[in-house]
């Protein structure tokens, strides 16, 4: 998966107080069909339930969250399934050929949570969505039993109906699985903000990532992005993903 500025994103990410060794993370699958969310931690962090896992349809998952600091993304893998004992995934494959992918990205396009926890003098910690890399199912991350300001951020609605022609990811049957990235689509550097593209200055909205912006404002769109809700939420017990609604 395509990463974006470590820099940009906690300069715009919601940021949280410290969580409680009992706090946990829940990952809620809503939707009307399996899916198998996966967990890719950064650099040189712990490897969350080994990397993946299976999550029938209206059903959750919970698990404890790191105490120390950890970071890294959680995303969706959608119209999975194993022919000759290798597994794969139409969107948001990581492949291993297993259902756990140990460490490894997933490939987009995909809807992505990424989170900090633990962070800075401060011990903060952090979360957001982003459709930087496109998207395959929606997702909203909730904090519960946290104080001040304590917003859902994410992208309820469905997007593949209305994804636009050049962005659409089609299944072997022809319906739309996932809704590209204009860099994925067309990789150019003006789309992918790179190269002479790669400022705050130089890379700006694109059609493309406006269709994504007008329908989940506080996501991520592009790599230079920045969600519309602002945040000031500490001390939640629980950090929950939700997938559809």
């Amino acid at each position: 998966m395509a990463s974006f500025s470590p820099l940009l994103f906690f300069s715009f990410f919601i940021a949280l107080s410290s969580a409680t060794p009992s706090s946990i993370l829940t990952v809620v699958n809503n939707c009307p069909f399996p899916l198998w969310p996966a967990i890719q931690p950064n650099s040189g962090h712990l490897l969350l339930e080994g990397g993946g896992f299976f999550l029938p349809s209206l059903s959750h998952r919970s698990f404890p969250a790191p105490t120390a600091h950890w970071s890294g993304r959680l995303w969706a893998r959608t119209h999975c399934y194993t022919h000759d004992n290798h597994f794969s995934c139409a969107t948001g494959d990581c492949g291993t050929g297993k259902v756990e992918c140990n460490g490894r990205g997933g490939a987009p396009p995909a809807t992505l949570a990424q989170f900090s926890l633990h962070h800075g003098h401060n011990d903060l910690s952090s979360y957001a969505v982003s459709l930087v890399d496109g998207y395959n199912v929606p997702m909203t991350v909730t904090p519960h039993e946290g104080h001040g300001v304590c917003p859902v951020v994410g992208c309820k609605p469905d997007l593949l109906p209305k994804c636009p022609a050049p962005l659409q990811l089609r299944a072997s049957a022809g319906h739309v699985i996932g809704c590209k990235s204009a860099c994925e689509a067309f990789n150019k550097d003006e789309f992918c903000c790179r190269n002479h593209y790669n400022s705050p200055h130089t890379c700006k909205p694109t059609s493309y990532s406006e269709y994504f912006k007008k329908e989940c404002p506080s996501t991520f769109t592009y790599a230079h992005d920045s969600p519309s809700l602002m945040h000031d939420c500490s001390s939640p017990r629980e950090l929950k993903v939700i997938f559809c609604h």
